[in-house]
C-alpha cells in the first residue's frame, strides 16, 4: 500500500476506533443478546444438521455483524465527510481512486472483522465451542474476508450515492437489513417452502452465510464451492462498480 493510501487508511481505522465503544461493543452486545433470546427460547427445541440451536446461531450471528458493520464503516465514513463539508481535503490530494477504495474498504473490512472476532469471543460465555467447531478453517476465513470486502464496497457505493444520512438509513434499513435477516442467519433455508427456499438462493448474502457456518461444522445448506464461486463473483461486481464510480468522481467531483 503506498504511503497516501496507506495514511488514509489509518485515518479510517483511527475514525471508527476512537469511538469503538459505539462502532464495536454496541455491535457485540446486540449479537450477545439475539443469541440468549432465540437459545435460550429455542435451545431444547431445535436442532438444526443435528448441532444444537444455539450452536447454529453463532456463525450466522457473527457473520452478520461482519455484514453489516463493514458496510456502516464505509457508508457512514463517505456520507459524514460530504455532509460535513471535509471531503474537499481528500480531494485536494493526489490520491488516486485505487488508493481510495483500499483505505475505504480495507478498514471497513477491519471494522467488520473485529467485531465478528467480538461476538465470538463473547458468545463462548454461552455456547462452548465443541470438537465440529471450526471444522474446516479456511472456508470460514475465505468467506469472512470476502463477505467483508464486499459489504466494503457496497457501502463504498452507498456512501458515494447518499447526499444525506435519511437517504443512507433507507439503503440500509430497506436492502442491506432485510437481505442480511433473509440470509439464513437464524434458521436453515431448507426448512422454508420451495416457493422462500428458492428465492433465498437469489439473495448473494444467503451464500456468504452458509459458507461461514460451512467453516464451523462442515455442513451447509449448499455446496461450498458454489458459494465461493457466487460470493467471489459478487464482490468482484460490487467492488468494479465502486471503482467506476471512484474513477469517475461520482457525486463527490461534481
Amino acid at each position: 500500500m503506498k504511503p497516501g493510501a496507506a495514511t488514509l487508511f489509518k485515518k479510517e481505522l483511527l475514525r471508527f476506533w476512537k469511538v469503538s465503544f459505539q462502532t464495536v461493543a454496541a455491535p457485540v452486545l446486540t449479537s450477545v443478546l439475539y443469541l440468549m433470546i432465540f437459545g435460550h427460547v429455542l435451545e431444547d427445541h431445535v436442532q438444526v444438521h443435528g448441532v444444537p440451536y444455539g450452536a447454529f446461531l453463532l456463525p450466522g450471528l457473527v457473520m452478520m455483524s461482519v455484514l453489516q458493520n463493514s458496510f456502516a464503516n464505509s457508508s457512514s465514513s463517505l456520507i459524514q465527510s460530504k455532509v460535513t463539508g471535509n471531503l474537499v481535503f481528500l480531494l485536494l490530494t493526489p490520491l488516486s481512486p485505487r488508493a481510495w477504495f483500499l483505505a475505504y474498504v480495507g478498514a471497513a473490512m477491519v471494522r467488520g472483522l473485529a467485531v465478528g472476532l467480538g461476538v465470538a469471543l463473547a458468545t463462548l460465555w454461552f455456547v462452548p465451542w465443541q470438537g465440529w467447531a471450526l471444522q474446516h478453517l479456511p472456508w470460514a476465513l475465505a468467506f469472512g474476508l470476502l463477505g467483508a470486502g464486499l459489504m466494503g464496497s457496497l457501502g463504498l457505493i452507498a456512501g458515494l450515492w447518499a447526499d444525506k444520512f435519511d437517504q443512507l438509513a433507507a439503503f440500509q434499513n430497506f436492502i442491506v437489513m432485510p437481505m442480511t435477516f433473509l440470509a439464513g442467519v437464524f434458521y436453515s433455508v431448507d426448512s422454508l417452502p420451495p416457493f422462500w427456499r428458492a428465492a433465498s438462493h437469489l439473495n448473494p448474502f444467503f451464500y456468504m452465510v452458509d459458507g461461514f457456518r460451512h467453516g464451523f461444522f462442515g455442513v451447509s445448506d449448499t455446496n461450498p464451492w458454489i458459494s465461493l464461486g457466487v460470493v467471489a463473483l459478487a464482490f468482484m461486481v460490487v467492488a468494479g462498480i465502486a471503482m467506476r464510480l471512484l474513477c469517475t468522481g461520482y457525486k463527490i467531483r461534481h
